[in-house]
């Protein structure tokens, strides 16, 4: 086995094209590897009928992965960042954060050129509590309809005409080739990326050194300290799908800015706050930020949304 590895994805368009991309680099570093692409279905692609946040959050689209690896039939897990959870099972870990894409939300029409040139109730579909509850503050007017579904079938549906527009993550539609469907990309102050957006991780076991030696190159410092500050945040939150959180940290020189948003759904409180730091000290950024947000009430917010 010791020129193999086998990389666990989800069968989506997106995702195989994630794992398909580690693949290439990992074969450019270390000419003679051979990689084998194992695809699982995972609960959260079988769940299409329901909201994510009904269903039980994100973890869905990763545990299968992760016990693939656990059981030995895959060396590395591919994720997109802002599908895997805050903890680990035990024997796994976050080994590589890669160089980050665009991490902005797009708004996509083949109407209208950006949301404020949206009519007044227009249809637009998101199965994001984050983008719903940016949108609602923004466009109480609009009409949110839930969109679940991979990349194409979520623009087949805008193509057939049942909503006006979408919002999706740029990174996805860029790596794709649908970069040409993209209207606009919103502004961070009017969308507040997810936590880890953009970011493609690889997890693996802890306790195979051959592996981690082999992808430790792919990691990016620059993103892993952003996206390492935006996950501590939502740690300190306890958060998962379930609730409207949002972080976003860039690195300006040595420093790294932190802003993180929690919200009620339909967008009629929204709390933010903002920290900045050592980009070493990217956890306790994090935390600041999370405190803050609770400081503001977050915890009645989250906790509302808790309960069945």
């Amino acid at each position: 086995m010791s020129n193999i590895i086998r990389i666990a994805t989800r069968k989506s368009p997106l995702a195989m094209w994630q794992a398909e991309h580690v693949s290439a680099l990992l074969t450019k570093l270390h000419p003679g590897l051979e990689i084998q692409i194992v695809g699982m279905t995972t609960k959260g692609d079988k769940i299409l009928d329901a909201p994510l946040a009904k269903v039980g959050g994100k973890g869905l689209f990763v545990k299968e992965l992760e016990q693939g690896m656990l059981d030995g039939v895959a060396d590395i897990a591919v994720h997109s960042m802002k599908d895997v959870p805050v903890d680990f099972p035990e024997g796994l870990h976050l080994a590589v954060i890669m160089d980050r894409e665009d991490p902005r939300d797009a708004f996509v029409s083949n109407r209208y050129d950006d949301l404020d040139s949206l009519p007044q109730g227009a249809c637009v579909g998101t199965s994001s509590l984050r983008r719903q509850c940016q949108l609602a503050d923004r466009r109480p007017d609009l009409r949110i309809e839930p969109l679940r579904g991979n990349v194409n079938t979520r623009l087949a549906k805008l193509d057939a005409g049942e909503y006006d527009a979408i919002i999706l993550a740029a990174a996805g539609l860029m790596r794709l080739g649908f970069e040409s469907r993209i209207r606009g990309r919103i502004a961070p102050e009017d969308s507040l990326p997810a936590i880890g957006q953009g970011a493609i991780g690889i997890e693996c076991r802890s306790a195979d050194p051959r592996t981690n030696d082999l992808i430790a190159p792919l990691h990016h410092r620059d993103t892993a300290d952003r996206v390492l500050a935006e996950r501590a945040m939502n740690a300190r939150l306890h958060g998962g799908c379930q609730v409207p959180i949002a972080g976003h940290a860039l690195i300006e020189g040595d420093r790294l800015v932190l802003k993180g948003l929690v919200g009620t759904p339909d967008g009629s409180r929204i709390l933010r706050a903002e920290s900045e730091g050592p980009r070493a000290d990217w956890e306790a950024i994090g935390t600041r930020v999370a405190d803050d947000l609770l400081a503001q009430g977050a915890d009645e917010i989250l906790s509302a949304l808790q309960e069945p």
